[in-house]
């Protein structure tokens, strides 16, 4: 058996670089936690502050900062101050859309 070198060719020509697949594989290696998922769907409804999400969550404010933490270095969610209040939103429409093409594969 060989290869097609014609396809090898073509696909290999549209491969991303190693550093940006990295990058996408880190940015779904934050998806896989249920927790960061959960933020995340509730901050469809609304930006909101950690002691919100905490309290509708049911966990502590410790546990959703830390994970806030992660899902702002991804650039998933952004912070906007408030006085001493730190409200927390979606970084972008791209979140939305991942997190509803994910929901929709799964309800299939």
């Amino acid at each position: 058996m060989h290869a097609h070198e014609d396809i090898v060719a073509k696909v290999q020509k549209g491969m991303p670089d190693e550093d940006v697949l990295y990058d996408l594989t880190e940015l779904f290696r934050i998806f896989g936690d249920s927790t960061r998922i959960r933020i995340l769907y509730v901050l469809f409804a609304s930006e909101m502050c950690v002691c919100d999400i905490a309290q509708l969550l049911g966990m502590t404010q410790s546990a959703i900062s830390h994970q806030l933490r992660a899902l702002k270095a991804a650039k998933l969610v952004k912070a906007r101050r408030d006085g001493k209040t730190v409200f927390y939103s979606l970084a972008d429409g791209h979140v939305r859309t991942i997190i509803n093409q994910g929901l929709e594969h799964v309800l299939e």
